[in-house]
């Protein structure tokens, strides 16, 4: 009896402000710039304190009552979402309801290593949990959409699942006659391509040099597996030395033939499609140009050449 006694009371103060009510309902709100708001689990009072904080609301009191007296219309959910600039009572409570949570963007770069990959995992805000562990190239750098809350976990086998997919397909479309054994080595191979050269237009030539390489027994001679036998993958903050050069490790393609045991980062799509349909040419040989690509060469002595003058770039570079 007291709860009817309650409702009907709460009716007849709505009836006489019935006006006053429908503009608190339908007025423009306070935001003043379009925001994104984490709204919490935890019930109506703890959504319109976040609300409140990020000045979506004036008042929480109205936003609880107009919740209550359209629950028929669906719970509010937990998530983030996207507000604009002067949403009412009504638009707030049909985002809360109804609208597509925001989604956000994570960017893995092509060549990335797994070091570098799980230090962006674990800045990246919105994420939750820990990364777990992943091998080198196993990850297809891509971007992401992820929704706040959403695990480390699940981007990691997302994007595990869409290397092997990338990697199946690559192999599939091969070229044929490769002196590359199974779709491992292609991926191999093409880590060593991304870090060799950021041009798009290169890859395919530089894929087709290292095949010739390998289809003649020859050393790769790849610097980027060097850094990457220097620093297990974490960033090298200094030039290649010569005592990296020498030194014996299965990763160094100066000091062993054929391919390193595996990855030296995670490559891209456009990479794995050059190492299975590379450029058919008789270069064997690349050294830098000063234009951020590449002089290629057929013989050493070409490639002496050309060696000679991107030193001569780099020492006018240093003496400026």
């Amino acid at each position: 009896m007291k709860r009817l006694i309650t409702l009907v009371l709460m009716l007849a103060v709505l009836a006489g402000g019935a006006g006053f009510a429908w503009h608190t309902y339908t007025a423009p709100g306070p935001l003043a710039e379009p925001t994104q708001v984490v709204i919490p689990r935890g019930g109506t009072e703890r959504i319109a304190g976040a609300l409140l904080e990020r000045g979506v609301i004036r008042d929480p009191r109205a936003f609880a009552l107009a919740a209550w007296l359209t629950r028929g219309d669906g719970p509010l959910r937990a998530a983030e979402f996207a507000f604009p600039v002067g949403a009412s009572l009504d638009e707030v409570l049909r985002i809360l309801r109804e609208a597509r949570p925001v989604q956000r963007r994570l960017t893995i770069a092509e060549g990335l290593t797994a070091h570098q990959i799980r230090a962006l995992l674990e800045r990246t805000e919105g994420l939750t949990g820990e990364a777990p562990a992943f091998a080198e190239g196993d990850i297809l750098p891509e971007t992401y959409a992820f929704e706040w809350g959403e695990t480390r976990a699940a981007i990691i086998r997302r994007a595990d699942a869409a290397m092997d997919r990338a990697l199946t397909e690559a192999w599939a479309a091969r070229a044929p006659d490769l002196p590359l054994a199974s779709a491992r080595e292609a991926l191999v191979l093409a880590s060593i391509v991304e870090r060799e050269t950021g041009k798009p237009e290169e890859r395919a030539r530089v894929a087709g040099v290292f095949v010739n390489r390998l289809r003649r027994g020859m050393p790769l001679q790849s610097d980027p597996t060097v850094a990457y036998a220097a620093t297990a993958g974490a960033p090298m903050d200094r030039p290649i030395s010569r005592a990296d050069l020498d030194r014996e490790h299965p990763f160094n393609t100066y000091r062993i033939r054929g391919l390193p045991p595996g990855p030296i980062a995670s490559p891209g799509r456009a990479a794995l499609q050059a190492v299975t349909r590379p450029e058919a040419t008789d270069f064997l040989y690349f050294v830098a140009d000063g234009t951020g690509g590449h002089a290629f060469s057929r013989t050493l002595e070409e490639h002496n050449r050309a060696v000679a003058r991107w030193r001569e770039i780099e020492r006018q570079r240093g003496a400026r």
